[in-house]
């Protein structure tokens, strides 16, 4: 893991308009990932990180975000782990995320958190303090059912089964969570049966919504990389993909109609969320303690 200098932190976003999770701040605290996931968007090159696979830190990042957290007029939910997950490799030792979870904790923020990494179990407690008076939402990105092909689209992160128990642990202390099937990758992981699986799985962990955009993107640089595995993998379907979408960037799979109108149906079944609009209500409801944060 590399270290590096920059002016600011946090980002004001302003996502209230039901078509993401809720957010007022966005944060990356690192640059770069160690997952090794052959889908990711981040490995573009409009996004100018080169070695991606290169975890780097931000220099004084608990200092710098503890100082730009005070100098808020208000407070409200900070997203984190959008760019770079928050749970590399590293977080077990270096205990990074954990540290800026005590600072939003401290500061009174709110949080929304993606990520692949079972080890978010391990800050439960951090996380249930905070949904004590701020809104706490996090999103386990899982992908697939099936842990053999898991470990093939996302070889360093946790198994899909291991997200599923990390999952489990935090419904179990009240924190507010679901599954982000986002990418679903076409040809691949785009049918009933694995929507199916992950809407008795999540219900099954506690999780509150199961949601999908029933595609994935592709751009300079990330398509490279994408097709490069699919070469190791699955041979044959590079082609199929260059011939049913070409260079387009929005991937939507071919059978986008039908499988959402499955995932209606299992989200009724199990009693999920799947809309947005729905899950930020649920995960924004205002806390007795602080009525004026929204």
């Amino acid at each position: 893991m590399e270290t590096e200098t920059f002016k600011h932190l946090l980002t004001t976003v302003n996502l209230h308009d039901n078509q993401y999770f809720y957010l007022d701040y966005n944060c990356n605290l690192f640059r770069g990932c160690n997952h090794g996931c052959i889908y990711c968007d981040s490995r573009s090159l409009c996004y100018h990180l080169d070695r991606f696979d290169t975890v780097r830190v931000k220099a004084n990042v608990i200092a710098m975000l503890r100082d730009e957290l005070r100098s808020k007029k208000q407070t409200g939910v900070i997203g984190i782990g959008a760019m770079s997950d928050s749970y590399n490799a590293f977080e077990e030792e270096q205990r990074i995320t954990r540290q800026a979870l005590e600072v939003i904790l401290q500061e009174r923020f709110g949080i929304s958190l993606s990520t692949k990494s079972a080890l978010i179990a391990r800050d439960a407690d951090i996380l249930a303090a905070i949904s004590k008076h701020a809104p706490v939402g996090i999103a386990f990105s899982i992908t697939t059912a099936d842990d053999a092909l898991s470990r093939i689209l996302e070889p360093q992160a946790s198994l899909s089964s291991e997200r599923f128990s990390a999952m489990e642990t935090l419904s179990k202390s009240g924190i507010f969570c679901g599954t982000w099937l986002n990418p679903m990758l076409p040809f691949i992981t785009d049918t009933k049966e694995n929507i199916s699986r992950l809407a008795e799985a999540t219900a099954a962990a506690g999780g509150r919504y199961l949601l999908c955009f029933f595609g994935m993107t592709l751009r300079d640089g990330s398509r490279d990389y994408y097709f490069k595995a699919l070469d190791g993998h699955f041979p044959g379907l590079k082609e199929k993909y260059a011939k049913a979408y070409g260079n387009a960037y929005i991937i939507d799979s071919p059978d986008a109609h039908a499988l959402y109108a499955h995932l209606k149906k299992e989200c009724a079944k199990h009693h999920l969320l799947y809309h947005f609009q729905e899950i930020n209500e649920a995960f924004t409801r205002p806390r007795a303690s602080q009525l004026s944060l929204f």
